[in-house]
């Protein structure tokens, strides 16, 4: 599974092959230099045998102990000819302490020339084959040797012919010498085959794990950063796998879940959750593409879309379940603008065809009304009902052209807009408008005297004013004051136009309705008015985003794209989706 795969890469430590090649095994020397010293108290110290053992021994001793230290200090690896010459000066100086105590304890009948042996595997485990066939050469050649001194001695010469005698007047001698020499190099012929053998196999399982590291490596970097969320369970249902992805999804750490149940970790705040992946272990099912409701540690509920598969082994043993799954929140919310954008255009087409049709009627009905109310004489309540007809007729026909202005927005034509002047125009328009010069102060702000953008001049004045005639229109009658700030946008490099107003603000609900069509908290209010600055700043590519609180007024923030002095585009990130 996958937990197999990413956890065991950390554990995996392999020799490297020149390292298996120049080592003396050295595990392998402390227990040689244990026997050495056991069978040197045992000869020179427990049987009395000669005394010139010791200094050979000595020597090796120290040789041995100087390539123990150097292998655990690791500087084994830094000098090769170094530790050639040191483990060549150990081996013949083993050969030469296995020499001795063989000739102090009865050369030919010596029960020790097994330390012989003791050399050729170990010599195995440094060297190749050829090398331990030559070991084992320098072998036969020293135990020869040990017998043919210790015979010749009491002759007193040390001769070919006498070791020729022996051997012609002593056949036991001789056997007990080519044994000897045999049992040498069946041994290093077979200890050298071996360790070849496990040479080759630690090369091809280095490679491969290697290989598999890389793998692995790979797989868990690909996993641990995907965008959606990805965990595993075992056929326990214990959690072995949890990407960083899940962490920030879930809300839960990889330490935290590792090696628990889905049902200890989801039950509480996702059941679906636990649900979906134990109808994996329990009845092998499998969902591909499911939604579920999940909760953060916070308290809120956000849309999950999961797909679960059942993993088994080839002959149908449940292995566990895999889960790959995302928060669809933004997903949502991006349907849902489509969605919005798609009824909003059918409303505008059929708010044209709609207008259209009834306003050539209206017109010419109030103009005949217009007419009689001129001409006939009316009193009292006939005369209030002719005031009736007109005012609603005059509401009648804004009404209809509200339908137009927000059916008609059409491709904008860009240019090079000054948005300080066309701010001014609004407020001068505005300060003398009849229904708000009396009881709204307005003002004007400008970071920088002069700031172009790309825009429709026309439609950016529409849309600065029907802002700005809204925030008016919720003083209902009361005095307050609107304020238009011209700044610079602080991340995208653009230019922000603010438009703040004291007045009573919007609860969160209404401020989430505040751009559909026909949404309106005013008795007169027809709910067009933002409706159509959502189009218009959708139109022009504007970034729209409003801020309000019940009690501390309304801020809407226009974020257009800079345009330098000499005419180049400065690019924003302005959004071309109205966001609330």
């Amino acid at each position: 599974m996958i937990e197999s795969g990413v956890r065991t890469t950390d554990a995996v430590v392999i020799m490297k092959y020149d390292e298996l090649e120049k080592l003396p095994a050295p595990g392998f020397l402390p227990l040689r230099l244990i026997t050495y010293l056991i069978l040197f108290g045992i000869v020179v110290l427990w049987l009395g045998y000669p005394s010139f053992v010791q200094p050979v021994f000595v020597g090796y001793s120290a040789l041995t102990l100087v390539i123990v230290a150097l292998v655990i200090t690791r500087g084994w690896r830094k000098y090769y000819l170094g530790r050639s010459i040191v483990c060549s000066l150990q081996l013949f100086t083993e050969i030469a302490v296995a020499s001795a105590i063989i000739y102090a304890s009865g050369n030919v009948q010596s029960q020790f020339s097994a330390l012989y042996i003791v050399t050729i595997v170990s010599a195995a485990l440094t060297y190749r084959l050829v090398g331990t066939l030559v070991v084992a050469s320098l072998v036969s050649v020293a135990y020869t040797f040990v017998i043919w001194y210790a015979l010749s001695l009491p002759q007193g010469d040390l001769t070919l012919e006498t070791l020729q005698t022996v051997f012609t007047t002593g056949e036991s001698i001789f056997y007990g010498i080519f044994l000897h020499i045999l049992i040498f190099y069946l041994v290093a012929f077979i200890s050298g085959y071996l360790a070849e053998r496990l040479r080759q196999q630690n090369t091809e399982l280095e490679a491969t794990s290697q290989a598999l590291r890389r793998a692995q490596l790979e797989t868990d970097d690909i996993l641990r950063h995907l965008n959606s969320g990805l965990l595993t369970i075992d056929s326990a249902g214990k959690i072995i796998y949890f990407n960083r992805a899940a962490e920030k999804i879930l809300g839960y750490r990889e330490d935290e879940v590792r090696g628990l149940t889905c049902d200890e970790v989801f039950a509480d705040r996702m059941p679906e959750l636990a649900v979906c992946l134990n109808d994996g272990i329990l009845w092998r099912d499998a969902h591909p593409r499911r939604e579920i409701e999940a909760v953060t540690r916070t308290g809120v509920q956000f849309p999950l879309g999961i797909s679960t598969s059942v993993l088994t082994e080839s002959d149908g043993e449940l292995r566990g379940v895999i889960a790959i799954f995302s928060d669809l929140t933004e997903a949502k919310e991006l349907d849902a603008k489509v969605r919005a954008a798609d009824r909003l255009a059918a409303i505008g087409e059929l708010s044209a065809s709609i207008a259209h049709e009834i306003r050539n009627p209206l017109a010419a009905i109030s103009g005949s009304v217009e007419v009689l109310a001129k001409e006939l004489k009316l009193e009292n309540e006939n005369e209030r009902l002719m005031q009736l007809i007109l005012k609603e007729s005059h509401r009648l026909n804004k009404i209809l052209s509200d339908f137009l202005s927000y059916a008609r927005i059409e491709r904008p034509t860009y240019a090079k807009v000054d948005v300080c002047h066309v701010a001014g125009d609004v407020i001068r328009l505005l300060a003398n408008h009849d229904a708000f010069r009396s009881h709204v102060a307005f003002s004007l702000q400008s970071d920088e005297p002069v700031c172009y953008v790309a825009g429709d001049e026309d439609l950016m004045r529409q849309l600065l004013l029907n802002i700005a005639t809204n925030a008016c229109e919720a003083f209902e009658g009361k005095n307050g004051a609107v304020q238009i700030h011209i700044c610079r946008a602080d991340r995208s490099g653009g230019v922000d136009v603010i438009v703040q107003d004291d007045g009573p603000g919007m609860s969160a609900e209404h401020l989430k309705k505040v751009f559909q069509p026909f949404f309106s908290t005013k008795k007169q209010g027809t709910g067009l008015g933002l409706a159509i600055v959502h189009r218009i700043a959708t139109a022009l590519q504007v970034g729209l985003a409003v801020d309000s609180e019940i009690g501390c007024g309304t801020q809407f923030r226009l974020t257009f794209k800079a345009v330098a002095l000499e005419g180049t585009l400065i690019q924003s990130d302005s959004r071309s989706v109205a966001t609330v």
